[in-house]
């Protein structure tokens, strides 16, 4: 394997945790009712519309003409949208500081819609790590589709063989290998991405 000479990292579930139903938790406190509202008038992957660029407005438009007596629970996405992402995954954080105190090019690659990014962006400095930062939201592209990952890699200026991707999902994952970066699925455990970028002689 090539050395590697920089690292990318996706941010949701891997630098800070994710759990949509968490904007309606105060408002709707059984979990059972919380959980049927977040399958039926919103969802996930009603959400993901909002990765691929569709605006937090439209969205919501659209769910209030369908569920007009939801307004007020469906205009929460975008007013509580921070309340998903309630803080870091644990042990990520301290790997991002160790590769920077090592003089490590770090970016991020992610599917963030834009309206949620420019809301969250303020609010997570450990990002100020990142030389660049591509947010599918803005170029209407997402993972796994190959042409996000050839857009980072211009971006980014560095070989994929010679730059570490980090994710959480296997699909991303999978794409990204087949396209010949290096990588490392990460499954929740800070230590095993640890040890991988040691033996990288990252760390």
């Amino acid at each position: 394997m090539a050395a590697v000479d920089a690292v990318v990292w996706d941010i949701g579930r891997v630098l800070v945790q994710w759990d949509f139903p968490l904007i309606w938790r105060d408002v709707i406190p059984d979990p059972v009712a919380r959980a049927a509202f977040t399958t039926t008038v919103v969802s996930e992957s009603w959400h993901s519309r909002h990765d691929v660029g569709e605006t937090m407005d439209a969205l919501i438009a659209e769910r209030v003409a369908e569920h007009p007596a939801e307004r007020a629970l469906i205009e929460r996405y975008r007013t509580h949208w921070l309340l998903a992402v309630p803080g870091p995954i644990a042990g990520t954080h301290p790997l991002v500081e160790g590769l920077a105190t090592a003089g490590v090019p770090q970016f991020a690659l992610t599917n963030f819609g834009a309206d949620a990014f420019a809301m969250f962006r303020p609010t997570f400095p450990v990002l100020d790590h990142m030389i660049e930062i591509v947010v599918s939201g803005d170029e209407r592209l997402v993972k796994p589709d190959p042409a996000i990952f050839a857009l980072a890699a211009r971006r980014f200026g560095h070989d994929p063989a010679r730059m570490l991707f980090i994710d959480d999902n296997a699909d991303n994952i999978a794409a990204a290998r087949k396209l010949g970066w290096q990588v490392h699925h990460f499954t929740g455990d800070a230590a095993a991405l640890e040890a991988d970028l040691i033996a990288l002689g990252l760390l």
